[in-house]
């Protein structure tokens, strides 16, 4: 249960001056997440104590745990848009709600991801023959961002988001080749079958997905983040994003662990797209 259901439920059973703490959240849960506790105690019209007090009811260990816990509950969705998306919401509301969850998700994201496995991981793609990127649904936009960003290095890539064409090229798969599956949540069986294949044809094989999911158990390597969003009912929105920006951080791993005369390379490719822009008057090509 998320922090706003927890606090909706429990509503009646707060003292008197908790109950105030409670109502002014559940009112304005985006201005609670910027707020400090002596900002939250004036608008509840208690004392700080009892907003601390409020927090640890809540299983938190405080007042900037408890924030913590409800920017998790903000970037949960609503069925097909996010949760905090109201019917009667305009354009300046939707907006600025689907931005602020947005960050409050990557945040929790960032401080979730293990930075020791990013390491491992950034070895085993630099060391890679060959990396196949595969996802289905909105995991596959994010298969083929990968493909984009690693296509410009000196190593063979390929992307898929069909699965017939996943699962030949996993049994294609030899020695030196590594595959990247994206899946939020892990369940997918289509790419547990994949990663299965993939393993059993000596590729090693990377999961950007939920720990202990059955995709996980199928992996060598997996990169798991907090994303408080459960894709079973919403639509994938702050999973995607993070999932875009783990892979900036693979990419830029491997730029920077190539070394100087990489980053040269990378360089020529850029100067090669020069003549297919064009200045902002739009008249002259520029890089």
């Amino acid at each position: 249960m998320n922090t706003l259901d927890k606090i909706s439920k429990h509503l009646n059973s707060f003292s008197k001056s908790e109950r105030k703490v409670a109502e002014v959240i559940l009112a304005a849960p985006q201005t609670a997440i910027h707020s400090s506790i002596a900002t939250l105690a004036k608008m509840a019209d208690v004392s700080e104590p009892t907003v601390n007090r409020f927090c640890r009811r809540l299983d938190t260990k405080g007042f900037p745990d408890f924030k913590l816990h409800l920017a998790q509950s903000l970037a949960n969705g609503t069925p097909y848009v996010n949760r905090h998306v109201e019917e009667q919401d305009g354009p300046d509301a939707y907006t600025s709600k689907i931005f602020e969850s947005t960050m409050a998700c990557l945040d929790t994201a960032r401080q979730s991801v293990d930075t020791a496995l990013i390491n491992r991981a950034v070895d085993i793609l630099t060391q890679a023959n060959q990396i196949s990127f595969f996802g289905l649904g909105a995991s596959s936009a994010v298969a083929h961002d990968a493909q984009n960003k690693f296509f410009r290095f000196n190593v063979p890539v390929i992307c898929f988001d069909d699965v017939v064409m996943m699962r030949m090229s996993a049994i294609n798969s030899t020695d030196g080749n590594v595959v990247v599956l994206f899946s939020h949540t892990g369940r997918t069986k289509h790419l547990v079958d994949i990663a299965r294949l993939a393993r059993e044809n000596d590729a090693t094989v990377i999961g950007i997905t939920a720990a202990d999911s059955p995709l996980a158990k199928e992996c060598h390597l997996v990169l798991s983040m907090d994303v408080p969003e459960d894709t079973d009912i919403y639509m994938p929105m702050a999973s995607r994003i993070a999932q875009l920006v783990l892979v900036d951080v693979l990419s830029t791993g491997f730029t920077l662990r190539r070394g100087n005369k990489f980053r040269e390379n990378l360089k020529r490719v850029k100067d090669s797209l020069k003549d297919s822009r064009l200045n902002k008057d739009g008249f002259k090509a520029v890089l």
